[in-house]
């Protein structure tokens, strides 16, 4: 009963507000332009100070643990190139290859994330170092597919996008709150309580804003034609990914804190920022929508069922 209100109280109070967002869209409340304009505030600004301040925050050359990261990033590797190879041979809207893509492998790792481990655990445990070895790697690849978008035919197009993925990489301001955040925490370096004060009520409107554009931009009738690539995604989010490299982490003695950040590594739903980056560069951001609302909701029941199989096992 524990788990199923951890997880309820980390997963139902994310989809009411998307909800809320969607109510306030539908009665007019909430102008055409406001999920844009949300968007980009989120990604230029409330997320990277979030990112900053969670890393920045924290005792990295204390808490490292090499092999733990490598495997994060490692994993994240076979996660993204697997689903991206198969989403092109078997997917026949090649314009929803790249939302697929970045919606099927992402986790809600540093905003969910973090807030379910703390429900488990009352501090954030190894999710910092999680985050490290997969959030940079989830923007970057997302970047590239979200570039390479559906068009990976013309070996001219290729040439200039490949360019054009490692601007985007560079310029991309949630790599560099994390590449910022590393910097602070190695080198200790501490912010003056104005500045850490003013960072603290700007990342304090990521999740929320981020939420409210969701669900004003999420539009019912298009979703409904595009249920079953959502479908697949989330069960792939949910459900295949960690049925299927769990088994290895629990090969290489990965247990408790560790395991649990797997698992949210793994088969928490689909972050929210894929939906502000799809949305920004001009990828499928509906069936993108689409997916984060359903994991979203699903997430509730599938990670509590996967926290009692690891308690029936005695791995946390």
């Amino acid at each position: 009963m524990n788990n199923l209100l951890f997880s309820l109280n980390a997963t139902f109070p994310v989809f009411l507000v998307m909800l809320l967002g969607y109510v306030l869209k539908s009665i007019h409340m909430l102008g055409p332009g406001f999920v844009t304009e949300a968007n980009t505030l989120n990604f230029k600004v409330a997320l990277p100070a979030l990112l900053f301040l969670d890393i920045a925050g924290t005792n990295i050359r204390e808490k490292w643990d090499t092999s733990f990261v490598l495997f994060c990033a490692v994993v994240t590797t076979i996660m993204f190139f697997t689903i991206w190879w198969l989403s092109k041979l078997l997917i026949k809207d090649k314009s929803i290859v790249g939302a697929f893509v970045q919606a099927s492998f992402r986790s809600s790792a540093a905003i969910l994330g973090v807030a379910f481990i703390q429900n488990m655990y009352g501090n954030a445990g190894m999710a910092p170092l999680m985050i490290i070895g997969t959030v940079p790697l989830f923007n970057i690849y997302s970047v590239i597919v979200l570039t390479f978008g559906a068009d990976t035919d013309n070996e001219t197009r290729n040439l200039h996008k490949i360019k054009d993925s490692v601007v985007n990489i560079a310029k991309n301001p949630i790599i560099i709150g994390i590449l910022l955040g590393l910097l602070f925490s190695l080198c200790e370096f501490h912010l003056y309580e104005l500045f850490n004060k003013t960072l603290k009520s700007v990342s304090s409107l990521a999740t929320p804003l981020a939420l409210i554009a969701l669900g004003a931009g999420f539009e019912g009738k298009k979703a409904i034609t595009k249920v079953k690539p959502t479908i697949v995604a989330s069960l792939i989010k949910l459900v295949a990914l960690p049925a299927i490299f769990l088994p290895f982490a629990y090969l290489l003695h990965f247990q408790g804190e560790k395991l649990i950040a797997l698992l949210i590594m793994l088969a928490s739903p689909t972050t929210v920022s894929c939906y502000i980056m799809a949305d920004n560069m001009k990828n499928d951001a509906v069936i993108t929508s689409s997916i984060v609302v359903l994991t979203t909701f699903l997430s509730a029941f599938t990670l509590t069922g996967w926290i009692y199989l690891l308690r029936c096992f005695h791995l946390i």
